[in-house]
């Protein structure tokens, strides 16, 4: 794709690495086959060639609106474009960049801005978020039934954690949401990874992994969590700590981005990098142990969805799929599995509409085959599909559990 930024375009901090991406781009189509939000509304804008094209005419000086800034605001991100793509255009990055000019040159309205700020105000910050999230289960009853999908019922509760016992450590991200959302699944990974011969060990300086920040408008904001993030992990890992765990794959994958994003930060490039390269999501770890010996103690049907950010971005999937079937779970086949659930971080609030369909879609193509239960691999994915009051939803990790039991 032939390119001429304008001179005020060539002046930003990524405009070396916007005009690479669009110049890998053969605008072939390839990636609207893919793509859920081009599937729903059949418009050329609302699918990744479309948003490309507008990115290059906004970095080429042309005009912009209220209307390209709709576009871009209805991807997911989900990636599944990239994967799709054979030129290997890294979309996301180029989308990262567009939204960043858009955002400087397009004001979004008092509403949009309100509601982006008070996802970043809340979103977080666990304590902030967790007693919002216990008012509005008071309230639920008393809410339309739109907003009570948003509020999810009481989940299973957090279990002990082992102490740090063994030579073998791991740092792990607690996560914003995920200790009020379903308090058990970082405390199910810390006792399957303590029964095999792992311990995670306490960071208590770290924070949000600054995608929330990142993907609303604020991307400095959200590269200072990320440098929070790796001062607060910085002690263990010089101590030796041999993987920094994420048990939500959303923020594994956004973490793995630090050594990307941060290259140009003269006192936390080389940090960053040394970060992202220890980054593991779950899987990855528990993939290497020897879990061959254990049985589930029953052969339950279920039904895995495997999250974007699992199998778009870290490109791992299949990967949880192999280990519940190695524990002798019953897996059903799920219907173009390569598609987004809806869920992609904050979009089931901020385009709601799209978001719902998008998981009523999934939900169906999930049940097809008549499963006891559905698990996943991220807590938003796993909260959005909850929300649907369909088929039950947990994370994979207390599956491993109940076989080790």
């Amino acid at each position: 794709m032939q390119t001429n930024l304008s001179d005020e375009a060539r002046t930003l901090a990524r405009a070396k690495e916007a005009e690479d991406i669009l110049r890998s781009c053969v605008h072939c189509g390839f990636c609207n086959a893919t793509c859920p939000t081009y599937q729903l509304l059949g418009n050329e804008l609302d699918g990744p060639r479309g948003r490309i094209y507008l990115i290059k005419q906004m970095l080429e000086g042309e005009p912009v609106t209220d209307k390209t800034q709709l576009h871009l605001d209805r991807c997911l991100t989900c990636r599944n474009c990239e994967t799709t793509c054979p030129s290997g255009v890294t979309y996301h990055a180029l989308l990262d960049i567009g939204r960043a000019e858009l955002d400087r040159r397009v004001r979004r309205s008092a509403r949009e801005r309100m509601l982006r700020k008070g996802l970043r105000v809340v979103i977080p910050r666990p304590v902030v978020f967790d007693t919002l999230l216990k008012a509005g289960r008071l309230a639920r009853p008393l809410m339309p039934h739109a907003l009570q999908q948003k509020i999810p019922a009481k989940t299973i509760a957090a279990k002990s954690r082992p102490t740090a016992r063994h030579a073998r450590r791991v740092l792990m991200l607690e996560g914003c949401v995920q200790p009020s959302l379903s308090p058990n699944t970082n405390a199910a990974a810390a006792r399957v990874l303590d029964r095999l011969g792992i311990s995670v060990i306490d960071a208590p300086r770290a924070g949000c992994c600054g995608a929330t920040d990142y993907h609303l408008d604020a991307q400095e904001a959200g590269l200072m969590r990320a440098r929070r993030n790796i001062d607060a992990w910085w002690p263990a890992i010089e101590a030796g700590a041999e993987a920094i765990l994420q048990t939500a794959s959303g923020c594994g994958a956004f973490v793995k981005e630090y050594g990307h994003l941060l290259r140009d930060d003269p006192h936390y490039a080389a940090k960053a990098a040394r970060v992202s390269t220890l980054t593991r999501d779950l899987v990855e770890v528990l993939g290497a142990e020897p879990l061959d010996a254990l049985h589930a103690g029953e052969r339950r049907r279920i039904a895995f969805h495997c999250p974007c950010t699992l199998q778009h971005a870290q490109k791992l999937g299949g990967a949880v799929e192999a280990i519940l079937a190695r524990l002798g779970y019953d897996l059903t086949a799920v219907p173009d599995a390569h598609l987004c659930c809806g869920s992609a971080g904050t979009y089931s609030i901020t385009q709601p509409a799209l978001s719902t369909q998008l998981r009523d879609r999934k939900m169906d193509a999930l049940e097809s085959g008549a499963p006891e239960m559905i698990v996943t691999a991220n807590i938003g994915c796993q909260t959005h599909l909850a929300g649907a009051g369909r088929t039950g939803v947990r994370h994979w990790i207390e599956l491993v559990e109940d076989a080790m039991r």
